[in-house]
């Protein structure tokens, strides 16, 4: 028997994917260019809806209420996609609103003094007002953080080893929003979740003019097809005798996005009046500001990973989460009712149709930006029932967690000092936030439970969110145990060459600021 080779039962590190049609400053065609656009704004629908769905109404807000907070959030997504695309990271993400921020948002929601106002217009304005005031107060730490490049320092002590676990759970973390709302309409989630999985995979070598058309347009194909057929279940009278839970999540026609959307609106800053400040709302959402810090640095990496860029350099990531707490700004003044992140699902979609194109992004932004003020068209897409969401985040949620379990190639797993801080960390960042969960669900309350509100809302939201309770123990970990002879097993020499601007020259390719900015703001 011939001696095995080393080479055939082992792969060499690789800076880049490999098998991606398009990276981050490779365009295709301008007609694929506005496609593949259209198909990311479809897709970022999910949470623009989803979020103001569940939070308008209890604040006392109408369906009418409940279109414009969409609107609005489309809106600030747009403007936030294009300016990170353009001068904060550069990298082909959609930055989206985020569900960091619900715990803080559900605080204020319950706040006594808010919850006495009788009129439920009153109501939610005076709510929509004090989470503006919140948003605003709280983004000062991003910009703080990232325009003065302390985020850059403290970016220094990460590792791939310490990445690990926070890059996965920006996946993993989300599982509660795949199957689990699946199975709230298995009668289109699961059909989904399988055409969607034998376009994008199966058939993904199938060419129309020697172009693989299923592949790069799979959640398009896949959502039209199962649209279609909902719309045909509903028009049947399949869901007349369900529960109402069941009809909210599978009919087509339980919206109401579209019957109170406005023809025309174009969003404005404090439309819905002078934001309100308590201190107390304003620590609270300080939290979900480190989380969405936190979860974007994860998320930035996989997405550099699948443009086939190099990691973001200290000094490009710390500009990007500058710019990001710019965008929460603008959150706060407009009314968006969140605020922002990159949009993992978004970022997944990279993956899937092997085209990391910078522009794609931001020509997504323009449909966001374009359909949120034409109202009826852009509450029609709107209208898709979330399960089809759900049933694409199964996929896409899943690439990104393994984009994060790639970095291991540059480690030493073979070290039982690198088994243990990833293990612990990945499983502590699952089981703590579940704890977090169960225990809210059961009591109605977060286990930190003291006088003092704002303590509980800073506690209860770094402990919720499964990329930050890593994050938190991987880092430490890492920088601690055994660090001094532990170097080249963590992948610091690997590492090294992308902390600094200079030391790679292809991060001038990927992330030098258009117009000749570079000249005014020299990367470090």
């Amino acid at each position: 028997m011939a001696a095995i080779k080393v080479e055939d039962i082992s792969h060499p590190p690789m800076d880049q994917l490999q098998g991606l049609e398009y990276c981050i400053d490779s365009n295709p065609s301008w007609v694929e260019t506005i496609a593949l656009g259209f198909q990311h704004y479809i897709l970022a629908l999910g949470t623009a809806v989803m979020i103001p769905s569940l939070l308008v109404p209890l604040m006392g807000g109408s369906d009418g209420d409940k279109v414009r907070v969409v609107q609005t959030l489309l809106f600030v997504e747009g403007i936030n996609t294009l300016v990170q695309t353009l001068f904060g990271t550069r990298l082909p993400t959609v930055i989206g609103g985020s569900y960091a921020f619900m715990v803080p948002i559900m605080s204020i929601i319950h706040d006594p003094n808010l919850t006495m106002i009788e009129d439920p217009q009153l109501r939610f304005l005076s709510t929509m007002r004090a989470v503006q005031g919140a948003l605003i107060v709280a983004s000062s730490i991003q910009i703080i953080l990232g325009f003065s490049q302390i985020w850059a320092i403290c970016s220094r002590f990460f590792s791939p080893l310490g990445m690990v676990p926070v890059i996965s759970l920006v996946g993993f973390g989300l599982f509660d929003r795949g199957f689990v709302l699946v199975g709230d309409c298995v009668e289109i989630g699961i059909p989904m979740l399988i055409l969607f999985t034998i376009i994008s995979q199966y058939l993904k070598n199938f060419h129309i003019r020697e172009q693989p058309i299923l592949e790069r347009f799979a959640l398009l194909i896949s959502t039209t097809v199962i649209w279609v057929y909902a719309d045909l279940l509903t028009a049947g009278g399949a869901y007349k005798h369900r529960k109402q839970v069941t009809q909210h999540s599978c009919r087509t026609d339980r919206a109401n996005l579209i019957s109170s959307a406005p023809w025309i609106k174009i969003p404005y800053p404090l439309e819905w009046g002078a934001p309100t400040f308590d201190a107390g709302h304003c620590f609270g959402m300080v939290a979900a500001v480190l989380v969405s810090l936190v979860e974007s640095t994860g998320a930035y990496k996989a997405a550099s990973r699948l443009a086939s860029a190099t990691p973001p350099p200290a000094h490009v990531l710390s500009r990007g989460i500058g710019w990001q707490g710019i965008g929460i700004l603008l959150n706060g003044m407009f009314g968006t009712l969140t605020g922002s992140t990159v949009s993992v699902e978004n970022v997944g979609l990279l993956g899937s149709t092997r085209i990391g194109s910078r522009r794609v992004i931001q020509v997504s932004a323009g449909f966001m930006i374009f359909f949120s003020m034409l109202g009826k068209f852009g509450a029609l897409f709107a209208s898709i029932p979330f399960p089809i969401f759900a049933a694409v985040y199964c996929v896409l949620f899943g690439l990104v967690a393994s984009v994060g379990l790639s970095f291991l190639q540059f480690t030493n797993m073979n070290s039982m000092r690198n088994l243990f801080i990833t293990g612990v960390a990945l499983f502590l960042g699952l089981s703590i936030p579940e704890y977090f969960r169960e225990y809210t669900t059961k009591a109605g309350h977060g286990p930190a439970y003291t006088k003092a509100g704002w303590f509980n809302d800073f506690l209860n939201t770094i402990f919720f969110s499964s990329p930050t309770v890593a994050s938190i123990i991987a880092v430490f970990l890492d920088n601690t145990l055994e660090y001094k002879h532990s170097a080249r097993d963590r992948g610091m020499p690997w590492w090294a060459r992308f902390r600094t601007f200079n030391e790679d020259s292809r991060n001038v390719e990927f992330y030098s600021l258009p117009f000749n900015l570079n000249r005014f703001f020299p990367p470090s």
